[in-house]
């Protein structure tokens, strides 16, 4: 397993939550990224970035008007700041006693709770069980990127899968998007303008 910790829970529900981290700990998650939060033994829920959020505060709006800012002040800043950069996780199943499951999790993740960046293996593990049912978590929240999200993370997730040696997935995904969003015609033209970019 992955033990690239990426940050401590903020607030959560059972179809998301939000993490806070430092600026310098920024480098290792991205959007679309695919994180895991283990809550007890044999129990873990997975999700997936759908936003990251840097909040300003007085400092940041004293040194934005400041002119020639020394270049030790900005590292600083950006190392030592007390406001934590916000990322938002899309919850897109679970895992219980070694079996993947493509559903809401029974409950949520708890404040403090640690939140782990997916290895490529656990992302290729997570999106190759079932048949993409975690992909209507996805298509759910028209308030999020949705497009690019799916893109994102299909971007990830192929690698993932041709690592592992699943070279169909790809295509075996792209053709349940179009199934799923077959009635929705607007939204399948975005997705498949933003999944064609990769």
């Amino acid at each position: 397993m992955s033990e690239i910790e990426i940050g401590r829970l903020l607030r959560s529900g059972t179809t998301g939550f939000v993490v806070g981290c430092k600026v310098n700990q920024l480098n290792a998650p991205g959007f679309g990224a695919m994180v895991r939060v283990p809550l007890e033994a044999q129990y873990q829920v997975y999700g997936v970035i759908y936003d990251i959020h840097i909040e300003d505060d007085g400092l940041v709006r004293q040194l934005i008007t400041a002119q020639d800012v020394p270049e030790e002040v900005l590292k600083d800043n950006r190392e030592n700041r007390n406001v934590p950069v916000e990322i938002g996780v899309l919850v897109l199943g679970y895992e219980q006693e070694g079996r993947i499951f493509h559903l809401l999790p029974p409950r949520p993740p708890l404040s403090l709770d640690a939140i782990f960046l997916c290895s490529p293996s656990e992302v290729a593990h997570f999106t190759g069980q079932g048949r993409f049912g975690y992909f209507r978590h996805m298509l759910r929240d028209r308030d999020k990127p949705v497009e690019e999200l799916l893109a994102a993370h299909l971007y990830q997730a192929r690698a993932a899968q041709v690592d592992a040696g699943n070279e169909a997935w790809y295509q075996k995904a792209v053709g349940e998007l179009i199934t799923l969003m077959r009635d929705d015609y607007q939204g399948l033209i975005k997705t498949l303008s933003a999944v064609s970019e990769i």
